[in-house]
């Protein structure tokens, strides 16, 4: 991740330097800068052909940010959905999209946070449930958020 030009805490900062890149005539570095930072490499050769006058928004570096990372992540089933979730509260909120950029936050910290909530606010299930599930345990206890809290958890992590 961020291999060759490392983590940027803005899209601004990734259109800079694409533009140096493109001045200096060094276009294979701009799909790099591309790759590296999930924007798609259709993205990236509308930029070089002058097709578009920047390489990435607000959103677009967001969501290419949250695509390396669920890259290497490789969530499965609920924090699929917490991912999900989060890449649809970007495109509503461009606050939230400018917050994701930044170095200092990322996807294991933000499913970290709802991973502490859901420890922390565990419920016990009742023996009737634990039953039909065939679990033979004396005591479950279960603490996923609901989608309204998930969202409050996300938007704190990120501070948006």
């Amino acid at each position: 991740m961020f291999e060759k030009f490392g983590e940027f805490d803005t899209y601004s900062e990734i259109n800079e330097l694409a533009e140096n890149l493109f001045n200096e005539g060094d276009l294979k570095s701009i799909k790099v800068v591309a790759e590296e930072n999930g924007i798609p490499a259709e993205v990236a050769e509308a930029y070089i052909n002058m097709e578009l006058p920047y390489l990435c928004d607000a959103l677009s570096a967001a969501l290419g940010k949250i695509d390396i990372e669920v890259a290497e992540l490789k969530p499965k089933e609920i924090m699929e959905d917490w991912v999900e979730y989060l890449r649809g509260q970007c495109i509503e909120n461009e606050k939230l999209a400018l917050k994701v950029r930044k170095k200092d936050k990322s996807l294991k910290g933000c499913i970290g946070a709802l991973l502490s909530w859901s420890f922390k606010n565990q419920q016990p299930v009742d023996k009737d449930i634990i039953k039909a599930a065939g679990v033979n345990a004396g005591k479950v206890t279960l603490g996923i958020p609901g989608m309204g809290r998930a969202k409050k958890i996300i938007n704190k992590y990120y501070g948006a």
